[in-house]
């Protein structure tokens, strides 16, 4: 099922009674004709449902406090067709706990020069009213996004598109599981972090699960399940025909990456998990059921599922993967879990390898992956385990991340430019090269500048517009490294920011 199917945005007008009921009526329908148009336009992933429109008070605080205990509705849309005035919607915003978006629209598209007169003008006063409720956002403080164009221009409708990704990704992320299989490892500070503060602000809740109660599930699995998943990797995947010998020690160690696919995928499910983390210095007691090797070909399945996902009890990368895949559902190119891995100083395409010791996504890939079996020499257990080797596409795309600054969340937005990478005959892993913007010194330099993890959630498809909407939302921190990035004008950003959040904390 398409992600999207589940949630609905509700669509509210601004009018009143001064103008008559006539006028009222003349209202509704304009108001249902332009949710007809929208929802029949194909390019709104989240359905729009008219909600009628709010004539006083009682009327903006009673859908209001509708949407909040509505599970389907992610957020509410906005318009004032005429002047409808801000201290009615004063009570319902003080109760809105739904993300919001103002459309600024008319329902006609031009004035019409001929014809207009005094009752044309009482009823088409979006250019009044949306100042009006504007106005009482602003002065309320009301996090929302603006839209402001015609509601049959595609611009406009992509804007609320993207706005309606990102409010499917938040409704997600309030009931999201996040297990961590093991630990933080090795004291790492940058992926650890607040989680009693994460579910607060983030909605997400992260959970330690002892490998051993997973192992639970690992011994339960039937050797005939595994061998069906063994069978369906070799048709999904390129490999070379030795694999399929199961006399040989490569096809038992695809066999063993099945059976942990089947045990993850069994645990997530029984605790309704949307994501999970994993530590290569724990995988089960050698005395009992355990993984051989970081299940990394498991991971990379899961993730092209939807599963979030973060290495090292990287809890949240895991949550915010999540949402990179919920807002991604149905664009065409992909995104994945990547970590900055090693350094190529070529001049103007200096660029940073992205990699993993197996977990990439494959939704990324360039060309079918291939399934092969390498050894890997870290963790506890050396030894010979499958992965999905592949290289990524080309082409723009941006990454982002988010780290805990104690005192609130920054999120870390960079767009990055993939190019093709050369081969890598003795790195057996998915990888990805790309150049940060606006180059390699100053798109990493404010990147480790801001405090970025060594961790990202990349997505060709979404853009800084969308995480610009998810820190509105979240009520987070954002900054945002682009090819108009300089060092000097980003450290003097990050200072004001600093500024900023300690008075806003002090005044609470």
């Amino acid at each position: 099922m398409n992600v999207f199917d589940q949630y609905e945005v509700w669509f509210v007008t601004g009018a009143q009674l001064l103008y008559g009921g006539d006028a009222v009526v003349a209202v509704d329908a304009h108001s249902n004709e332009m949710v007809k148009g929208l929802n029949e336009s194909g390019r709104l992933p989240v359905k729009v449902v008219y909600k009628g429109t709010a004539n006083s008070s009682k009327e903006v605080e009673a859908v209001f406090k509708a949407a909040n205990n509505d599970e389907r509705c992610v957020g509410v849309i906005t318009w004032m067709h005429t002047f409808s005035p801000a201290k009615m919607w004063i009570h319902g915003l003080q109760q809105l706990k739904k993300p919001l978006l103002h459309l600024h629209t008319q329902f006609n598209k031009e004035i019409p020069w001929d014809t207009m007169d005094m009752d044309f003008m009482n009823l088409n006063q979006s250019a009044h009213g949306d100042r009006e409720f504007g106005h009482i956002c602003t002065r309320m403080r009301i996090r929302r996004k603006v839209v402001v164009g015609y509601w049959q221009d595609p611009e406009t409708q992509r804007k609320i598109a993207v706005w309606m990704r990102v409010c499917a990704a938040w409704a997600d992320a309030q009931d999201m599981l996040v297990i961590r299989f093991g630990d933080q490892m090795n004291n790492v500070a940058v992926t650890d972090g607040d989680k009693v503060e994460a579910e607060q602000r983030l909605g997400y809740h992260v959970d330690y699960c002892p490998v051993s109660e997973l192992m639970e599930y690992h011994s339960q699995i039937k050797d005939a399940d595994v061998d069906a998943l063994v069978a369906v990797y070799f048709e999904t995947y390129d490999h070379d025909a030795a694999l399929e010998d199961k006399t040989g020690e490569a096809y038992r160690k695809v066999w063993n990456s099945a059976k942990a696919e089947l045990a993850l995928r069994a645990i997530l499910k029984a605790k309704g998990a949307k994501g999970f983390t994993t530590n290569f210095d724990d995988l089960g007691q050698t005395d009992g059921s355990h993984f051989d090797q970081i299940p990394g070909l498991a991971s990379q399945r899961l993730m092209a599922e939807g599963y979030g996902f973060g290495a090292e009890g990287d809890w949240k990368s895991a949550a915010l993967y999540r949402t990179v895949w919920v807002m991604n559902q149905g664009l065409p190119n992909g995104c994945s879990f990547l970590e900055d891995y090693t350094l190529n100083f070529d001049g103007n395409n200096s660029a940073i390898l992205q990699a993993h010791m197996l977990e990439i996504c494959p939704l990324i890939a360039a060309r079918k992956p291939r399934l092969e079996v390498h050894f890997l020499g870290i963790g506890i257990r050396k030894s010979q385990t499958a992965r999905l080797v592949f290289t990524s596409k080309t082409g723009t795309g941006c990454t982002a991340t988010v780290v805990d600054l104690g005192n609130r969340f920054r999120l870390i937005v960079n767009d990055v430019e993939c190019i093709e990478p050369k081969p890598l005959p003795k790195l057996p892993v998915a990888s990805a090269l790309w150049i940060p913007q606006p180059n390699f010194e100053v798109g990493a330099g404010a990147w480790i500048l801001a405090g970025g993890t060594h961790h990202s959630c990349f997505s060709y498809d979404l853009t800084a517009e969308y995480w610009e909407d998810y820190a509105e939302i979240a009520g987070i921190e954002m900054v945002y490294i682009n090819k108009n990035t300089t060092l000097p004008e980003f450290k003097k950003e990050l200072r004001t920011n600093e500024v900023y959040y300690m008075l806003n904390k002090a005044l609470m």
